[in-house]
C-alpha cells in the first residue's frame, strides 16, 4: 500500500502530486526545488540554490522517517551543466561515506525557473 508523504518543513507541491510516497519500506520523492518553505522566497546564486534545495531534501526524507544516509539513488536536474562542480561540492555535504547511486542531467528549464532539481529514492 502506498503512503502519501507531506511536510510544511518542504516546498509544498504545486500541482497534483505528492511530496513523497512511501511504499514497501521505500521512499520515494518528488522533485525537491530550492524554495525556502517558510518564506517562499528562493535564493539569488546556484550554490544557494543547491544549499536550500538539499536543505529540503533533508527535511522531507526526516519526516518522512528517513534520512539522506539512507538515500539509495538521486537524480539531480540542472538548468546549466556549466554548475556541475559547484553543484558537486554542496552535493558533497550532505551525502558523505557510500554516496547513492546518482543521474544528473542538463534541462532547459525547471518550475520558478530555478537553477536545479533533486529527487530521491531512500530506504525507511
Amino acid at each position: 500500500m502506498k503512503k502519501a508523504i507531506s511536510t510544511p518543513n518542504a516546498p509544498a507541491a504545486i500541482g497534483p502530486y505528492s511530496q513523497a510516497i512511501e511504499v514497501n519500506g521505500m521512499i520515494y520523492t518528488s522533485g525537491v526545488i530550492p524554495v525556502n518553505p517558510a518564506t517562499g522566497e528562493i535564493p539569488a546564486t546556484v550554490e544557494e540554490q543547491a544549499e536550500q534545495a538539499f536543505s529540503n531534501m533533508a527535511a522531507l526524507l526526516k519526516d518522512a522517517g528517513s534520512s539522506m544516509e539512507n538515500v539509495v539513488k538521486t537524480t539531480v536536474f540542472i538548468k546549466n551543466m556549466e554548475d556541475f562542480g559547484k553543484i558537486n561540492e554542496i552535493y558533497a555535504k550532505y551525502f558523505t561515506g557510500v554516496f547513492p547511486a546518482r543521474s544528473c542531467v542538463e534541462v532547459a528549464r525547471i518550475p520558478k525557473d530555478v537553477f536545479l532539481e533533486v529527487e530521491a529514492m531512500a530506504i525507511k
